[in-house]
């Protein structure tokens, strides 16, 4: 799967950078780079783009508007020099959230995680005419098949997903429920506002987090949650903290 990208960054070393990052990596292809927010729009609304790395601060336009104006039409990652509009940007659903300066081992993790992202998207398009097999988003809820029936589950009833070999269980404020599943699939289908992957085995809802303490999460239940290394830098910078 080739993913068509856009590079939106006033900055002309900056933009440099990522187009030398995109052409590294054999699954991205790069269709423009910019250093005008506004003359990307065009494009993007076109539905020419699939992912676009996009810079925060810019004088005409900045990637918080820019994300207002497109709504949706593209996925994006966030590519800026300031830690501050972390929570914000992932009211829109972004990928990930790169600091400047930017290694290249950091953008290949985004990259990737777009890949996982938007081939799950398209698997799910791929299937949406044969029966569903779990999940479904929509609104402020989603559909979760177990082996007997189909459960409707508000994100506000969900504490966290635990992953369990070929299974996954969804631990609610009412009840534990297992569906047969994977958690790369589930966390592609959740708003990423809402729920954040913190472990190779856990999603942990925002809401339900009580305090963190080193490398565990306890949860307002009690549950203790561990963070995996390779989640926490990205875990630590959505909540904003060190």
């Amino acid at each position: 799967m080739m993913i068509r990208c856009i590079v939106i960054d006033d900055e002309p070393w900056a933009c440099a950078l990522l187009e030398d990052y995109v052409r590294k990596i054999p699954f991205l292809e790069l269709v423009e780079s910019s250093s005008n927010p506004i003359d990307a729009i065009h494009k993007i609304q076109n539905g020419d783009i699939e992912l676009a790395f996009l810079d925060i601060q810019m004088p005409e336009l900045t990637g918080i508007q820019l994300m207002k104006i497109i709504q949706n039409k593209c996925r994006v990652i966030l590519t800026t020099a300031y830690s501050d509009y972390a929570l914000e940007s992932y009211d829109y659903n972004v990928i990930d959230y790169l600091l400047k300066p930017i290694s290249f081992e950091r953008f290949f993790i985004a990259a990737t995680k777009a890949k996982d992202i938007l081939t799950d998207n398209l698997e799910t398009k791929t299937a949406s005419s044969e029966l569903p097999r779990t999940n479904i988003h929509l609104n402020e809820f989603i559909f979760v098949k177990t082996d007997k029936k189909t459960v409707k589950l508000d994100f506000s009833d969900i504490i966290y997903i635990e992953s369990l070999r070929d299974y996954i269980a969804f631990h609610t404020t009412k009840e534990k429920l297992l569906v047969l599943d994977s958690l790369k699939a589930v966390e592609a289908t959740l708003p990423q506002q809402i729920f954040i992957r913190v472990h190779k085995s856990f999603i942990v809802s925002i809401n339900a987090i009580g305090s963190i303490e080193r490398n565990r999460i306890f949860l307002r239940d009690q549950t203790i949650i561990p963070i995996g290394e390779t989640y926490r830098d990205n875990f630590m910078r959505l909540l904003n903290v060190g």
